[in-house]
């Protein structure tokens, strides 16, 4: 919809950030008759998020059929994301039981297509205002409650009031520093860069990632033939890294069981990266706002879990607040529920993510049993998949039939090595 040039407009939902969980939000927030006003600092329709793992996981897969983005994606060329994963103990590569249903899966796709994709979905709902070039600068505050922002603008700056302020805004989110939010920052022990190639052939055209200890690496194949090739060292090994970017990162790309045949590929981007990306966590609400994507919580990115969870938060927060925004309920009790969901279905997930960024070094006991145990078992690979995948949490994932199962698989594995015929 077109802009609005009047000062102190108000409405139901400010978001934050036209990215993927602000844009989603807007969405679906504006299907359930709530007005919105999407803000995106960035004055172009089809700017995107560069540094990214260009996956959307499983676990989001109904967030975008409710989007109904599925259909574009495929004609836009997105590729299903199945994986195969190396460890110390060979592949493990899930496929579907005999008989079964195929294994679920999401897309990995550029976020140069992406991006502008759900963004123009955005600007196109009825209800939704897309405001490009409105930075916002801080908040419209009553006592403790937050119940607008200012913003400033090509023309000036402008106040926008609304019941609620979404902050989609990043791991950065100045939404959040504004509001004062709780924040806490994890230590990330790897740094990381990555590179995006034409026409590179992967097994079986699908998603690799290599678990290397403590050392990682994935190639993602996406639309338009190209894959992003990422690398994610342990920080012990930057300064001779950064001594020669190129070199480093080609010769570890090479380096890798199976190594995707880089020198016969077409290289279509710089290598680019960060040195330091720690995850964040925040409290994802405070009074008349609330934190969607990485402004709430931000993952480590070797797991590739950011894009599907801006998708899923977007999703949490408008069932938990639409009516209330639009003024038909507490608004305070919908965002405690959304906050509790949040924390519910996330929380686990980043425990296990912070305890893996903090300290490069190899598995610990618990890690050797499910991977080599995955490696070994096809049982054991779906059950890895769908943790992957984001599909089950980490209680179901570690719950004690599944342990016994893996100690059961390692423990014929050892008999069977053990006998005369087994090698």
């Amino acid at each position: 919809m077109t802009e609005s040039d009047k000062a102190g407009d108000a409405y139901d939902v400010v978001i934050s950030g036209a990215g993927l969980a602000g844009s989603a939000a807007a969405i679906l927030l504006a299907r359930r008759g709530v007005r919105v006003a999407l803000l995106e600092r960035r004055s172009d329709p089809g700017a995107y998020k560069v540094l990214c793992t260009h996956a959307l996981q499983a676990s989001a897969y109904p967030v975008l059929d409710e989007l109904g983005l599925v259909s574009a994606l495929e004609e836009a060329g997105a590729v299903p994301n199945k994986a195969r994963w190396h460890t110390r103990w060979g592949w493990i590569e899930p496929r579907a039981d005999a008989g079964g249903a195929e294994l679920p899966y999401a897309y990995n796709v550029r976020r140069s297509t992406l991006d502008p994709m759900i963004r123009s979905r955005a600007a196109q709902t009825p209800g939704v205002d897309l405001l490009l070039g409105h930075r916002v600068t801080g908040l419209v505050r009553d006592g403790q409650r937050t119940v607008g922002v200012r913003v400033s603008t090509e023309r000036g700056e402008r106040e926008i009031r609304a019941r609620l302020v979404v902050g989609a805004d990043g791991k950065d989110s100045p939404v959040a520093k504004f509001a004062g939010v709780r924040t806490r920052v994890h230590e990330n022990a790897r740094f990381g860069y990555l590179a995006h190639y034409r026409d590179l052939p992967l097994r079986d055209g699908i998603s690799h990632a290599w678990f290397l200890e403590p050392d990682m690496a994935y190639a993602f194949p996406n639309d338009d033939g190209v894959t992003v090739v990422a690398v994610l060292p342990d920080k012990k090994r930057l300064p001779a890294f950064r001594e020669d970017l190129e070199g480093s990162f080609l010769a570890f790309v090479r380096g890798l069981p199976e190594a995707p045949p880089v020198d016969s590929a077409e290289r279509v981007s710089k290598i680019i990266g960060t040195v330091d990306y720690p995850l964040v966590t925040r409290d994802a609400t405070a009074p008349g706002l609330a934190l969607i994507g990485d402004a709430a919580l931000t993952g480590d990115p070797l797991w590739g879990v950011g894009c599907g969870w801006a998708l899923q938060s977007a999703q949490w927060l408008t069932e938990a607040v639409a009516a209330a925004a639009t003024g038909r309920g507490d608004l305070d009790a919908s965002l405690t529920a959304y906050a509790r969901t949040h924390r519910r279905r996330l929380r686990g997930h980043q425990f296990l993510s912070v305890d893996f960024a903090k300290a490069a070094v190899p598995f610990n006991p618990v890690q050797r049993l499910m991977f080599s145990a995955a490696a070994r078992d096809e049982g054991m690979a779906r059950h890895m998949y769908l943790f992957a995948s984001r599909l089950i949490g980490p209680m179901r994932f570690l719950n004690p039939v599944a342990l016994a199962r893996a100690s059961a698989v390692n423990l014929r594995h050892r008999r069977s090595a053990a006998s005369p015929s087994g090698a």
